[in-house]
């Protein structure tokens, strides 16, 4: 008797995105089509039911955790998971950044999350890039949200417990990624989030 292979709803994700990226060379036109491709994984019951065994990412160092769920081999694209709850203080994980020259799309599958976006003010220096604050906005389960190169933002969990999916275009912690402060203008740069490979389901 042959085994039976079952294709799962991130191998579906994944063989989608594939094709897309194959199809659609232009960054910005791919980042901007992926968000029906992710929603599809998002609401899938039993990626919504593996989540929730998902623990909590740490900081270590001032570093963030993603977990590491898939690196694509030929167009470099990851598929990130990222878990907050209210029994950790994350503190310095919030703040506010960007992601250097990455597309970053998350989607949500448990809880609500803040997102906030600025931008740049007048002339910046290298240790000072004063900002200002342009949205503040709440994402529920089942939306996605594009952090385009460069675009400077902040994220907050506001419930108990968020669970989400982050597509990056290529893997994070390798690079130096802008660090702002709104009230000083103080920029720094510091290194992405570590990556932890753990099994999706």
């Amino acid at each position: 008797m042959s085994a039976v292979i079952t294709e799962t709803a991130l191998d579906r994700f994944v063989s989608k995105t594939r094709a897309l990226f194959a199809r659609e060379s232009d960054p910005e036109k791919r980042w901007t089509l992926l968000d029906p491709i992710l929603i599809e994984l998002l609401d899938d019951p039993a990626v919504q039911a593996a989540s929730k065994k998902w623990p909590p990412c740490e900081v270590r160092d001032k570093r963030f955790e993603n977990f590491l769920f898939y690196e694509d081999p030929d167009y470099g694209f990851v598929v990130n998971g990222l878990v907050m709850d209210k029994t950790h203080d994350y503190g310095v994980a919030s703040r506010i950044h960007d992601h250097g020259h990455l597309y970053t799309l998350y989607g949500l599958l448990v809880g609500r999350q803040g997102i906030q976006r600025y931008e740049r003010v007048g002339e910046a220096t290298p240790e000072h890039v004063q900002i200002r604050k342009t949205t503040d906005s709440v994402c529920n389960p089942g939306m996605v949200d594009l952090v385009r190169p460069f675009e400077i933002h902040s994220e907050d969990a506001a419930g108990d417990r968020v669970a989400a999916i982050v597509i990056r275009s290529a893997k994070a912690g390798s690079f130096l990624q802008g660090r702002y402060n709104e009230e000083t203008g103080a920029y720094w740069q510091g290194y992405g989030p570590r990556q932890l490979s753990v099994p999706f389901y």
